[in-house]
């Protein structure tokens, strides 16, 4: 029988003060990670904790109160999403995930905000870091001010990125799930978190989500990855299914599919395990948004709910990976593939391409590095990769 979370107080008048579920820990699910936490956003309550509160490096996962306090700004009317960002000397000078900004480039908020959100750029939030209050230092001490409001209190931020191996940085499982609920409580973020590929500088320059769950996992909302040395692989995840939202915090897995592994069996326990009284306002989970819906143009995507059969045109290519089991798949028994669907063996070869040299890029990869080899990189990336994949 599935356990119960009544998360509105109207329910637990009603139903005479219903206790709380035990929070399961550490054997109760086979999680890897030596730090994870689930909680299910409308009444935060933790159904599954693993060291929850030590303090760790959380590398990108950093940005996820950068996006918060952007998403704040927006909303509360003090910048738009039209307002136009000028990327500083230092701004540009960031590497590791990065769109490769140059300096005195304009992007919208609305650019920077999907940059920062699909593939973590360092450049972008330290760009509206600065946008937003002037220098990064003073956008630190709100993150720090907003994380000590929010109760994280093993929480301490010194830049914006999570980008630096620096032992002052650092957060808990526990108080990035209370940050990321904050921020999904936002319907905007969604916008972007979704998305799984779309472009930038008229589709000159590809995103790819680092957040693979985003294409693979049904009902992911999100939300944030990261990588470090230090901090090893972090994720925060999210995902809704019929109008309940679970947030599952893995920190320091020892690889990618480790990281997602440990993060899909905290969700899918959740999902199997528990319901939530019908709350007032909680909406279907977006998903993967599809081209021309909203102010997004993401990547289409259609097809059954094992896979998807996904497009985006991008500068000179046009890209179609799709496999015979998604409905619309070039290799569908029956039907001739398209002329624009034959050239995926060069565009294939291009994606390889890219993996190799965005590997390169991860996360501490380069930190700061000059302008001409910044350069350099950059035309590598654009010439060969209509879709850098950016590892985290």
């Amino acid at each position: 029988m599935k356990r119960m979370l009544f998360t509105l107080l109207a329910a637990l008048q009603l139903f005479g003060g219903a206790a709380a579920p035990e929070t399961l820990r550490d054997d109760a699910i086979d999680i890897k990670a030596p730090s994870a936490v689930l909680m299910e956003k409308q009444s935060g309550e933790v159904i599954y904790e693993k060291n929850a509160h030590e303090r760790m490096a959380p590398a990108s996962v950093t940005k996820v109160m950068t996006m918060l306090l952007i998403v704040e700004a927006i909303e509360n009317g003090d910048i738009s999403l039209d307002d136009t960002v000028i990327a500083s000397e230092r701004a540009a000078s960031f590497g590791g995930s990065c769109v490769f900004l140059e300096e005195g480039e304009k992007m919208s908020v609305h650019e920077m905000l999907k940059c920062i959100s699909v593939v973590s750029a360092n450049d972008c939030a330290v760009a509206m870091a600065e946008h937003l209050c002037g220098s990064e230092q003073s956008f630190v001490e709100r993150m720090n001010a907003r994380a000590e409001e929010l109760g994280m209190k093993n929480t301490h931020f010194t830049n914006c990125t999570g980008l630096f191996d620096d032992r002052e940085h650092y957060t808990s499982a526990y108080d990035i799930a209370l940050m990321s609920r904050e921020l999904i409580r936002h319907d905007l973020i969604k916008d972007y978190t979704t998305i799984w590929m779309d472009s930038i500088r008229n589709g000159e320059f590809g995103l790819s989500n680092t957040n693979k769950l985003v294409y693979y996992y049904e009902g992911c909302t999100g939300l944030k990855t990261g990588f470090t040395s230090l901090a090893m692989y972090c994720l925060s995840a999210t995902a809704m299914r019929d109008g309940v939202e679970y947030i599952a915090v893995i920190m320091h897995a020892e690889s990618v599919d480790s990281r997602n592994n440990d993060a899909k069996a905290l969700l899918n326990y959740a999902f199997a395990n528990y319901t939530v009284s019908p709350a007032a306002g909680v909406r279907p989970a977006p998903g993967l948004r599809r081209a021309g819906q909203g102010r997004l143009r993401s990547a289409g995507v259609h097809g059954s709910r094992s896979g998807a059969h996904f497009k985006a045109g991008l500068g000179q290519y046009r890209i179609y990976a799709a496999a015979s089991r998604f409905r619309g798949g070039a290799r569908q028994k029956g039907r001739q593939p398209r002329q624009h669907e034959r050239s995926d063996k060069r565009a294939g070869s291009v994606q390889r391409t890219s993996r190799s040299l965005s590997r390169r890029a991860e996360d501490g990869a380069f930190g700061h590095f000059p302008q001409s080899r910044r350069q350099s990189f950059r035309s590598e990336l654009t010439i060969f990769s209509p879709f850098p994949v950016f590892l985290h």
